[in-house]
């Protein structure tokens, strides 16, 4: 027995389906910094784009919800939770490499950013394909 597809939003565009997901202003942000190391709300919560609090607490829910990341709590009073992304999360990182790739090309100025968990930033490598080295006559 098959599981019944859900019907798509739009259309069955690959595009078009990956946006419903993690197609706004903070998502991919918030996956960049988990790929980075944070892994708690108030480490999210310091980047440097001050993702504003209510949204950062949807966002996680709706990651959640996606399959992209998990949670898990690592205090009790409060309850707290710490963030961790699924392999379908880290799937995305080859998507954010992309981004950086083609920020740093056509975007003057932009550089890739590492983030660990003590905020700090240092300059992240990009690799870049390799170049033929057979020649067009």
């Amino acid at each position: 027995m098959t599981t019944p597809v859900k019907p798509f939003t739009r259309s069955a565009c690959a595009v078009a389906n990956s946006l419903d997901v993690v197609g706004d202003k903070w998502s991919l942000l918030v996956v960049r910094d988990l790929l980075h190391g944070k892994s708690t709300y108030s480490e999210l919560a310091k980047s440097p784009e001050r993702i504003p609090t209510n949204i950062l607490a949807e966002r996680l829910e709706r990651l959640e919800g996606a399959g992209i990341l998990t949670r898990a709590p690592y205090q009790e009073h409060p309850v707290r939770y710490s963030y961790t992304l699924t392999p379908k999360g880290r799937a995305l990182g080859e998507v954010l490499l992309a981004y950086v790739r083609w920020g740093k090309t056509h975007i003057p100025g932009t550089v890739a950013i590492n983030q660990g968990s003590t905020g700090g930033e240092v300059p992240l490598p990009v690799t870049r394909p390799a170049r033929s080295s057979k020649r067009k006559a």
